[in-house]
């Protein structure tokens, strides 16, 4: 892994194209390691979004995009995917300063982002449209169309990676682009708009603009221009969003939390489900949306699995997001962390017991960062506070279950239905339970993995629409039935003869 350091981005935004320096509410980026300031910037304002939207509107429309021919947008995409590749550790450290993630991790999102742009590349150039079967004298067909301004929200957890999985098919699909970033992590969204910019990208067609959800975030999804918002983030949020995308009768997706729950079987391989269960809840630190926060452990196996998992809890390594043996790197800030141990002191008032973890690691190098030991809490009801709500952080709750139906019904008793793992080796029963539970995204024997490939989105308070797969293309395309009459002959209704 790199030592080397780089340069972060000056502060300034990308609006319709041109670097300028926001008229909003300051913002700061911090590492949270040791809550050193990466850099002060000024955030969009509305009147900075208002720019950025009449720029996109004239970029959008202008023949030398608009008339692009798909393989033609497609060498864009290809470039941008090269550009990123080019900068892979450049981005990384930057996305380590600005969130805390390790190395490993950040070097993981900008590869798949890479991946991403190269993928709707590829995807846009072989989107074929539709002949339709003629049940009449016309031929009918099914064409798609861009939507024109598409909003995308992206949250703070995995920047560079959610930012491309709504910018590189809402580009290969036609559309301008305006990205708002997370206030807490916007520094390599910047980064992205200049290997964007390097690209060659018509300018006005792609803006950075982080700022308050409640100024540049309200405009980007009432303004009238704007025909979809693609978001990513909190449920109440994503409701709130919502409720005004309906007011407009606009097409949103909305990737929002979870509470996903982890299942083990007794005839499970052990080992594998253990470090199964570690990844899914304490990578990332827990601020994952995917985390396996609820672990349900078959009872013929509960005490000794448990009593392994906790002791390879305690062997995961605590440290410095730029050192390479480190597992569990701090939490995105010390407000973030704060919210966590409020969790952690619930779950005590509710009857936990903490198994492992539960306070902030002392000692060298940790006293100044936003660091938390991985928690494990047993003792709780699946219907506790602790057991149904997000934590985003590295806190998992484990509760026994009798059989197949019990766990069914305890993991389904919930608002969420984004993810779920399934630890078996029994394929009829997987197959079972993955059909029975309500998850977009289900994991037999492994989790937390992903494919740009592979449509990914939730269910209930989880979420509407899918992101990703071919599909994905389609999602930021309107489509259009067109007829053409083949007859020669004036339709009969007008009686002309």
């Amino acid at each position: 892994m790199s030592h080397k350091t780089y340069d972060l981005p000056d502060g300034r935004l990308f609006v319709g194209g041109e670097w300028e320096t926001g008229s909003g509410a300051e913002i700061v980026s911090t590492f949270s390691h040791d809550g050193s300031e990466n850099r002060r910037l000024s955030g969009a304002s509305r009147d900075d979004g208002e720019r950025a939207i009449a720029r996109a509107i004239a970029a959008q429309a202008d023949p030398a995009w608009r008339d692009l021919l798909p393989h033609q947008r497609a060498r864009y995409l290809t470039r941008i995917a090269d550009g990123i590749e080019a900068n892979i550790d450049r981005i990384s450290f930057i996305q380590t300063r600005d969130t805390g993630k390790t190395r490993g991790e950040t070097t993981a999102l900008a590869m798949s982002a890479a991946g991403t742009f190269r993928y709707f590349a590829a995807v846009v150039e072989t989107a074929d449209e539709d002949l339709t079967t003629r049940r009449g004298d016309h031929l009918t067909m099914s064409v798609h169309e861009p939507i024109g301004l598409v909003a995308a929200i992206t949250p703070w957890n995995s920047p560079i990676a959610s930012d491309a999985q709504k910018v590189a098919p809402a580009l290969a699909a036609g559309n301008a682009v305006l990205l708002k970033p997370s206030s807490w992590s916007p520094l390599v969204s910047l980064e992205l708009a200049r290997i964007i910019e390097e690209a060659g990208l018509p300018k006005g067609l792609f803006s950075v603009l982080p700022g308050a959800g409640r100024e540049i975030g309200n405009l980007l999804v009432e303004h009238p221009a704007i025909g979809r918002v693609s978001f990513t983030g909190g449920t109440e949020t994503g409701r709130r969003i919502g409720e005004q995308a309906g007011r407009k009768l606009m097409p949103v997706s909305l990737e929002l939390g979870g509470k996903s729950p982890t299942i083990v079987f007794s005839d499970c391989d052990m080992d594998q489900a253990i470090a199964g269960v570690l990844f899914g809840i304490f990578s990332s630190s827990g601020q994952s949306c995917i985390a396996g926060s609820r672990l349900f452990v078959e009872r013929a196996i509960y005490d000794d699995f448990v009593a392994r998992l906790v002791a390879a809890t305690e062997k995961l390594v605590v440290g410095s997001p730029f050192d390479p043996a480190t597992q569990v790197a701090p939490l995105i800030g010390f407000e973030h962390r704060e919210a966590v141990e409020a969790y952690i002191a619930l779950a005590r008032e509710e009857g936990g017991e903490i198994l492992t973890g539960g306070k902030r690691p002392s000692g060298p190098g940790f006293d100044s960062g936003a660091y938390l030991e991985p928690t494990i809490v047993a003792g709780l009801a699946n219907d506790s506070r602790t057991c149904r709500e997000e934590i985003f952080g590295p806190v998992l709750v484990v509760l026994p279950f009798d059989d197949e139906a019990d766990v069914i019904a305890q993991s389904n008793d919930n608002d969420y239905g984004l993810a779920c793992g399934i630890w078996t080796t029994d394929f009829p029963r997987a197959w079972r339970v993955a059909r029975a539970i309500q998850a977009g995204t289900v994991w037999i024997n492994t989790y937390k993995q992903f494919s740009i490939s592979t449509p990914f989105g939730g269910d209930a308070a989880s979420g509407m629409g899918r992101e990703k797969g071919r599909a994905g293309l389609r999602a930021y395309q309107r489509q259009k039935g067109i007829y053409h009459g083949l007859s020669e002959a004036p339709l009969p209704w007008a009686r002309l003869s």
